[in-house]
């Protein structure tokens, strides 16, 4: 597990290291009254070496994971100019937000149509534990994981309701924002192991494969052109509904069954036609 540490002020150890450096040189100089002063300034030469050595700044949103031969320590995320001990190996993580652009995949969705789609999520590490020994390459780790989430996703739903049947049922196209929550949610189950927090997770990209894109066009083209009969003959029928209830209330005219018949006949093919009706007068009477 990540454990944080407090390491002391970088400024005193600058300021030391550079008395160091400077007294060893003054101490070279003395060479010719004894072998002591070369001496002192060879150890001074040391200690500078040591003080520098553990000077180290991290920068906003970075941290630095130290190990001493092999032996995690700790992860220092305070920003500004610290010291620590020289002997520790230190190495910077980031921890920034960092946006990860799928490449698009081409897999089947759950009925067996080839589609694309590729998606967007914004990451960051927040274990640097996990992140530095957990895993070989967490950046790799994050890229192969989310490819690998996308897939399962595409292959766990539909692209679209084709059936009636499935019309109530979660789709990649309709599904929207619980798509992408079970998207995050599965990016998060999956980089867990690796320390890394999915921030947001988005469907970027989705489509039909392009070889039978132009089927499911039609398809789809066709879906609608009867939704949209459906509802003008429901609305013609209410029409003349209403125009028989009319005609009856007021008395304006009596029809018998067959003439009820012909005038619905005729207000349906008037309302319900693709073109405009081609009006006919009668100039006789309401029998001729």
């Amino acid at each position: 597990m990540e454990k944080l540490v407090k390491p002391v002020s970088g400024y005193l150890a600058l300021l030391l290291s550079l008395l160091a450096l400077g007294a060893g040189i003054y101490m070279m100089t003395l060479f010719r009254s004894g072998v002591t002063y070369v001496w002192l300034g060879v150890f001074l030469f040391i200690l500078f070496g040591f003080l520098a050595k553990g000077i180290m700044v991290v920068n906003p949103n970075h941290s630095r994971v130290m190990v001493f031969f092999g032996k995690y320590v700790g992860t220092v995320k305070e920003n500004g100019l610290l010291w620590v001990n020289p002997l520790f190996k230190t190495f910077n993580i980031s921890l920034r937000a960092q946006n990860l652009n799928g490449q698009k995949l081409k897999v089947n969705d759950k009925m067996g149509n080839p589609i694309e789609i590729a998606a967007v999520c914004v990451w960051q590490v927040k274990d640097t534990y996990k992140a530095a020994f957990d895993v070989a390459n967490y950046d790799q780790y994050v890229e192969i994981q989310s490819e690998a989430a996308v897939r399962h996703l595409a292959v766990s739903y539909a692209y679209d309701s084709l059936e009636e049947e499935n019309a109530s049922g979660i789709t990649l196209r309709d599904g929207g924002e619980k798509v992408n929550e079970m998207l995050e949610r599965e990016l998060n189950e999956r980089l867990a192991p690796a320390g890394i927090s999915v921030i947001e997770a988005r469907i970027s990209h989705l489509a039909y494969a392009p070889e039978i894109a132009g089927a499911m066009l039609q398809r789809q083209q066709a879906t609608a052109i009867v939704a949209a009969r459906a509802k003008i003959v429901e609305g013609a029928v209410g029409m003349v509904e209403m125009a028989l209830e009319m005609l009856n209330k007021k008395q304006i005219v009596t029809l018998d069954e067959e003439k009820k018949a012909a005038m619905v006949s005729n207000l349906m093919v008037v309302l319900c036609g693709e073109k405009a009706a081609t009006p006919v007068l009668n100039a006789g009477t309401l029998h001729n």
